[in-house]
């Protein structure tokens, strides 16, 4: 299916057979629908995981997983909304992002948190702290 959004053209598979053809796509609400089909499926595939210390550890760390990719991936488009409202993003997101990691810490505090996990945790603060760099520099005002 090809659609025109704002002059440019994109192509994407057609999901809905029963969708006109001349209903713009609107990529923000794919790109999130896409994201959420993935974590649907992780979800999915994490209740296949042994049910020994390390699998349990891994199933309860799938909420957690997917709250910071959302964050993360949510940070991205922060400069689309109005200054307050990205204040208030930035405090929200920073709650988020405290309280996932705090989880997946006190979670694995017994074993080495795989390096993928810590690697979402470290780009999650990363891309606040850089967020919030650009709010301050624009004269944005944030204290934690």
């Amino acid at each position: 299916m090809v659609a025109e959004e704002e002059g440019a053209i994109l192509t994407t598979p057609r999901y809905d057979s029963e969708q006109d053809p001349a209903t713009p796509l609107h990529t923000e609400r794919l790109t999130w629908s896409v994201l959420l089909a993935r974590w649907v499926g992780f979800a999915k595939s994490a209740t296949g995981l042994p049910d020994d210390s390390a699998g349990r550890r891994l199933r309860e760390s799938v909420a957690d997983i997917i709250g910071l990719q959302a964050v993360w991936f949510a940070l991205q488009s922060l400069d689309e909304l109005e200054a307050a409202e990205q204040k208030l993003g930035l405090d929200r997101a920073g709650v988020l992002i405290e309280r996932h990691a705090m989880a997946l810490h006190n979670r694995w505090e017994e074993k080495p948190m795989p390096s993928e996990i810590n690697e979402l945790v470290a780009d999650a603060k990363k891309t606040w702290h850089e967020q919030r760099g650009k709010f301050d520099a624009v004269g944005g005002s944030f204290n934690l």
